[in-house]
C-alpha cells in the first residue's frame, strides 16, 4: 500500500519531533511501538532511528541513550548511512523542548491506527468470499485495539509479593533521620516534599541540604534555581559540603576540593530566571539529560512559587500556583522521580512559633498535591542563637502536627533537626525558651570581643 509511507504529508518537522518523543516519552513508545511501521517514514535515516529505538525498548524496557545509540551506528557499515543518521538525530534532539510534541504524539496515534484499519479491511476482502466472518470480526477487533495503553494498573491478587518488596517505594532519605523515620525513608519515586517558611528564613538552605545529604549518600541530584544563579547555589553547596562559611570559602579551596572529591554522588546545577521556567520546562531539560544518559534520583527546584504557570486562562494567582503545584506533581509521577520544593509563608508567619497550613501563602492547593509539608520558623533572635523550628503540617506516610527543635545556621549550611527528649534537643529548646537572656549573652560577648 503506498499510502503507508504517507507520513511525508504532515513534513520533515513533524517526523523529527515524531523521533524525539519516541527518544524522551517512554509511555508513548510503549503504546505505539507496535503499530508503528519504519516505512511509514520518509528517509533511511529515520527508518533506521525507529527500527533500533523498537528494538531497545523491546528488549530492555528502557528508552535508549543517545550512547546506546552512538555504539549500534558505530557498528553499521554503510558509511552514507551512518552520516544520515547522525544529521537526522541532531534534527530530532533540537525539537526535544517543542511546545506541540503531544500534538505530534496523538497525530501519529491516529495515523497509525488508521492504517491498522485499513490493512483490516483490505485482509477481509478474500475472507468475505470465502465466508471466514469468524476470522474477519478477529482482524477487526485487533486494529481496534491497536494503540491502546498497555498498563491497565496494579493487578491486585497477581502483584502481591511485588507490594512487599524494598523496590515498591524506593526512598532518597533526607540528613535527618527523625523525618527519614516519618517518612518511611524518605521520598519515594513520584512523591513531592515542600519546605514552607516566610522569606529570608533558610528555604534554600533547607534545600540545599537536603540535596547535599543525597549526594553524600551517592544519589545523582539536579537542583533548579529560579531565584540564586547556579554558581552562588554551587558555592551553596560548597559551605554545606566543607562546613565553612560562605563569605571565607575563598580561603580554603584547596580543602574544599578535597572534600568533594570524596563525594559518591552527582549534582547538576541548573538556573532559570524568575517567572521564565514552568513545570513543562523543567521536564524538557529532565529529559534531555536521561536522555543523554544521565541518571537522575532526585529534584530539588527552588522554588515552585517561581515557575510560570502555562495555562493562560487562569486570572488568579492562587489558581496559577495550585496549577503548578499540581503539574510537579504530575512532573515526579511521569519521571517517577522524587522532587523536594518550597513555598512562601505569609509575611504574618514572622512572628509565629510554628507556622500551620494557614500560614501558606496564596493557595491551600499545595498543601493539598504534596505528599509532605513542613514549615520552618525563625525569629529575630533565632537567627542569632542560630535556632528554629520544623513542623511537619502533613504526612502521608505516617504522624504529622509534630513540631522539632533545630540547629540552623545559615553561614555554612549545616542543618540539624532533633527530637525534643533528646540532649540537644533540650539544648536547643532552651535557647528558644530562654531567647531574651541568650540573645543578650551573646551581644554582650561580642561586645567583648571587639573590645
Amino acid at each position: 500500500m503506498t499510502d503507508k509511507v504517507s507520513l511525508h504529508q504532515y513534513g520533515h518537522s513533524f517526523q523529527a519531533k515524531l523521533i524525539a518523543s519516541l527518544l524522551t516519552n517512554r509511555q508513548f513508545l510503549e503504546q505505539i511501538r507496535d503499530i508503528l511501521e519504519s516505512s511509514y517514514f520518509e528517509s533511511d535515516a529515520n527508518k533506521w532511528l525507529v527500527e533500533e529505538i523498537k528494538n531497545y525498548f523491546s528488549k530492555y524496557k528502557k528508552l535508549p541513550t543517545l550512547e546506546v545509540l552512538k555504539i549500534t551506528l558505530d557498528a553499521e557499515e554503510n558509511d552514507i548511512l551512518r552520516v544520515a543518521v547522525i544529521e537526522d538525530l541532531k534534527n530530532a534532539y533540537k525539537h526535544l523542548e517543542a511546545s506541540d510534541l503531544e500534538f505530534v504524539q496523538e497525530k501519529t496515534l491516529d495515523f497509525c491506527k488508521n492504517q491498522k484499519i485499513k490493512d483490516a479491511i483490505i485482509q477481509s476482502v478474500d475472507l468475505i468470499q470465502s465466508g471466514d466472518y469468524e476470522s474477519i470480526k478477529q482482524l477487526v477487533d485487533e486494529a481496534l485495539k491497536a494503540g491502546s495503553e498497555r498498563d491497565i494498573g496494579h493487578i491486585y491478587f497477581e502483584m502481591f509479593d511485588a507490594r512487599y518488596e524494598e523496590s515498591a517505594r524506593k526512598t532518597v532519605g533526607t540528613p535527618w533521620e527523625i523525618i527519614n523515620d516519618l517518612t518511611d525513608g524518605g521520598l519515594g519515586p513520584g512523591e513531592l516534599g515542600v519546605i514552607v517558611a516566610p522569606a529570608g528564613i533558610g528555604k534554600s538552605w533547607v534545600l540545599s541540604s537536603i540535596g547535599s545529604g543525597a549526594v553524600k549518600d551517592g544519589k545523582k541530584v539536579v537542583h533548579y534555581t529560579l531565584e540564586l544563579n547556579d554558581a552562588y547555589v554551587g558555592l551553596r553547596y560548597d559551605s554545606v559540603f566543607s562546613g565553612y562559611a560562605s563569605q571565607n570559602l575563598k580561603f580554603h579551596k584547596d580543602d574544599v576540593k578535597s572534600k568533594l572529591e570524596d563525594l559518591d554522588g552527582d549534582l547538576v546545577i541548573k538556573y532559570y530566571p524568575t517567572k521564565t521556567a514552568s513545570v513543562q520546562t523543567v521536564g524538557a531539560h529532565l529529559q534531555r539529560m536521561l536522555t543523554l544518559g544521565n541518571e537522575v534520583d532526585l529534584v530539588i527546584l527552588d522554588y515552585a512559587d517561581l515557575l510560570r504557570d502555562t495555562n493562560k486562562f487562569t486570572k488568579e494567582v492562587r489558581h496559577a500556583l495550585g496549577n503548578i503545584y499540581e503539574d510537579l506533581r504530575g512532573l515526579a509521577g511521569e519521571y517517577n522521580i522524587p522532587v523536594w520544593t518550597a513555598s512562601q509563608a505569609n509575611r504574618s508567619a514572622l512572628d509565629e512559633d510554628v507556622i500551620e497550613a494557614q500560614k501558606i501563602a496564596e493557595s491551600y492547593a499545595k498543601i493539598m498535591t504534596a505528599d509532605f509539608v513542613m514549615s520552618l520558623s525563625r525569629k529575630v533572635g533565632d537567627k542569632i542563637a542560630n535556632t528554629g523550628r520544623f513542623h511537619v503540617i502533613k504526612n502521608r506516610f505516617g504522624p504529622d502536627g509534630v513540631t522539632f527543635p533545630a540547629k540552623v545556621n545559615t553561614n555554612n549550611g549545616s542543618i540539624d533537626i532533633y527530637e525534643g527528649n533528646t540532649v540537644d534537643g533540650k539544648e536547643q529548646q532552651g535557647k528558644m525558651d530562654n531567647q531574651e537572656e541568650y540573645v543578650r549573652k551573646q551581644l554582650a560577648q561580642k561586645y567583648q570581643d571587639l573590645g
